[in-house]
């Protein structure tokens, strides 16, 4: 059983929690106005991982046979027969069962919310198949992680949980755009909808640029934080020279260094960002 979970937490990508749990664990910081309860924090980070686990095994299970007929992912648990269906139904009702139960750890709000977040979450697989926007879809999906932690810690929905939200539905949007480029000849030929594929590659990463100036603008916006100042501001500088970098090394005609600027480079803004963030909050 152990080797199964070890397959499917690869499956998954497991290190990819990288890009939601940083916005989390900085909304934290910024409700509290200070260092959170450890024990809440603990709670957000459990939903986190119960949330994003849940999220993934619904797409691997939905999407198993599409991934089948894509060279890119044809390897995955699933189509590849490492795993079942059935193990996969198990590992997506326990990690589902672990956000419910964090969530009601931490607050009446959170709890009832909970199944709201995981329909969000679990809705993004869908959308693929009838619009070509799903990547701000998948970008609405992570934003519930800075609005959840939010949430966690004041039992409530704020406006600069709203905005970073809005900073993250943006973040993920121009991304995921740049990743799907990869799938270009997949989509059509197995009636998948993206924005690479409506558009074409070029005016894709056009478009990608554009949402990450959008991401820019909230993150500027939430300079009127009282607890935010220079260095929070320096950190939105060097995000937006890093999506600058990023965007640098993706061309139409050339894709190889798609994956590096997928993860080493977005994983730096998540990581970065939320230490500016806890930085800024707890210490000047």
């Amino acid at each position: 059983m152990l080797a199964k979970l070890k397959i499917i937490f690869s499956d998954i990508k497991i290190q990819h929690t990288v890009f939601a749990l940083p916005f989390a664990v900085m909304s934290a910081f910024l409700a509290a106005e200070g260092l959170p309860e450890w024990e809440t924090l603990g709670w957000i980070a459990v939903a986190m991982f119960g949330a994003r686990n849940a999220a993934m095994a619904f797409n691997r299970i939905v999407d198993a046979r599409l991934d089948a007929r894509n060279p890119r992912t044809q390897d995955r648990a699933l189509p590849a027969g490492e795993v079942t269906v059935a193990q996969y139904v198990v590992f997506l009702a326990l990690s589902s069962a672990l956000l419910v139960w964090a969530s009601y750890k931490l607050n009446p709000l959170a709890f009832y919310l909970s199944p709201l977040a995981l329909a969000i979450v679990f809705f993004y697989s869908i959308t693929k198949r009838f619009t070509s926007w799903s990547h701000v879809y998948l970008g609405f999906a992570l934003a519930c992680a800075p609005v959840g932690a939010w949430v966690a810690v004041k039992e409530e929905i704020s406006l600069v949980s709203l905005i970073l939200g809005a900073a993250v539905v943006f973040w993920l949007t121009g991304f995921d755009i740049i990743y799907s480029c990869l799938d270009v000849e997949a989509d059509h030929e197995n009636e998948v909808h993206s924005v690479p594929k409506r558009f074409g590659v070029d005016r894709a990463l056009k478009i990608a640029y554009g949402a990450h100036g959008i991401m820019i603008f909230f993150l500027l916006w939430m300079l009127w934080h009282p607890a935010l100042g220079v260095l929070y501001g320096v950190g939105v500088i060097a995000v937006a020279g890093l999506l600058i970098y990023e965007h640098s090394l993706v061309k139409s005609n050339d894709l190889s260094k798609v994956n590096f600027a997928f993860f080493n480079v977005n994983g730096i803004i998540g990581v970065g960002l939320m230490c500016v963030v806890i930085v800024d909050v707890v210490w000047v």
